[in-house]
Parts: C-alpha cells; sequence; structure tokens
C-alpha cells in the first residue's frame, strides 16, 4: 500500500513537472513578458493570484477524489 502512495505522489509530481514546462517550452518570450508584469505588480496582488491558484488546485483535489468515480 505504501508503494502505491509513493508511486503515485512522483507520478503526479512529474505530471506537475511537465504541465509547468510546456509554457517554457513553446513560448520562452511570453514567459519573459510576464515575468516583468510580475515584478512590477504589487505583492498583494501577486499573494492574491497564488491564493486563487491553490483555490483552484484544492477544488480539483476534490473533484477528483470525491464526485468523479
Amino acid at each position: 500500500m505504501e508503494a502505491f502512495g509513493l508511486k503515485y505522489f512522483l507520478s503526479v509530481l512529474g505530471l506537475v513537472f511537465v504541465i509547468e514546462g510546456i509554457p517554457y517550452f513553446l513560448s520562452p518570450g511570453g514567459i519573459k513578458k510576464w515575468v516583468a508584469i510580475v515584478l512590477v505588480m504589487p505583492e498583494r496582488n501577486v499573494r492574491f493570484i497564488g491564493f486563487l491558484f491553490m483555490l483552484t488546485g484544492l477544488f480539483v483535489l476534490y473533484l477528483g477524489l470525491r464526485v468523479v468515480k
């Protein structure tokens, strides 16, 4: 049972790296522009955006674990 949990965790972690790498591979110039925008944003706004992403991730996890069968 423990081996399954580690296997699942590593699979999810690997998928996160793949998904996170797609924008850098497809549009490195766009990423640079986006980073420049984020650098001048107030920290409060960046924190709020991060919070929204975390809530969205938790909601997707909820859907995947509780709703989809």
